[in-house]
């Protein structure tokens, strides 16, 4: 099932049920509204609406995101460091989510913000703490893409990366969750005006995501859903104001954003 959250053309919002063919183009496919939240067992209202006709939103609103730093060999290189022996956290406040269309907005007192791709997970229902890695894909509602927006001066001038990658707009997800999905092997690729700079698969993470998730539910309990941004791979680079950003998981979808002064 694809999870979407959204407004309907009166304003309301809602959680629902993304109908059509996986990759059919947008006006092809429709959206049934869930009566409560996806969160347990999935109940429909019967309202249906074709989906150009609503805006689509960040698919949830996390209590906290939890990024994975330099999961990939070819980034890690690229940013001049090391692999680390074990997954490297850090936190995005859930101020910094947006959803599709949404812009990404620079901030003044920075001058290279860069974008980076990345496979994200959610938590389900039943939350996550001290899971074992052989159910830790059991305690996810499922995935969705994401965009761990960085303003890379900063986080080199910090020395640590709350400040560079916590800005409002720096988190965008979407267009949807997949619930059904294996992640293991999974192509992405990032792409500015329609160049592409990232094209990897999720096959070369150095920790798969049982392990992410896993290792994080050692370190703090997953509240259902929290996401979990899995690393991005190479070719990250800078965004201006004007461009237009998109990043594509196979098997969940494009999420595009534009850039924009703040």
């Amino acid at each position: 099932m694809r999870i979407a959250r959204f407004a309907t053309p009166s304003g309301q919002v809602a959680f629902g049920a993304v109908e059509g063919e996986p990759g059919a183009p947008t006006d092809a496919l429709t959206v049934a509204a869930i009566a409560e939240h996806p969160f347990g067992p999935v109940s429909f209202t019967g309202e249906r609406w074709a989906l150009p006709d609503v805006r689509l939103l960040a698919p949830l609103l996390p209590s906290k995101i939890v990024g994975v730093g330099k999961n990939y060999a070819e980034h890690a290189e690229e940013m001049g460091g090391e692999v680390p022996p074990a997954p490297l956290l850090f936190l995005k406040p859930p101020t910094a989510v947006i959803g599709p269309a949404d812009a990404v907005r620079l901030p003044v007192d920075s001058q290279q913000v860069d974008y980076e791709g990345e496979l994200a997970v959610v938590i389900g229902a039943f939350g996550a703490r001290d899971v074992a890695r052989e159910r830790a894909l059991d305690a996810l509602l499922g995935y969705t893409v994401s965009n761990d927006v960085t303003a890379r001066d900063q986080q080199r001038v910090d020395g640590q990366w709350t400040r560079a990658k916590g800005h409002d707009s720096f988190a965008p997800l979407g267009p949807w969750i997949e619930t059904v999905l294996d992640p293991s092997d999974l192509a992405i690729r990032t792409t500015l005006d329609g160049e592409v700079k990232q094209d990897s698969r999720t096959s070369r993470m150095i920790h798969d995501v049982a392990t992410l998730v896993s290792y994080v539910s050692h370190v703090m309990t997953l509240l259902p859903g929290d996401v979990i941004l899995t690393g991005t791979p190479a070719g990250v680079g800078p965004m201006a104001p004007g461009q237009v950003v998109s990043v594509t998981v196979e098997g969940i979808g494009t999420l595009t954003n534009p850039v924009r002064s703040r």
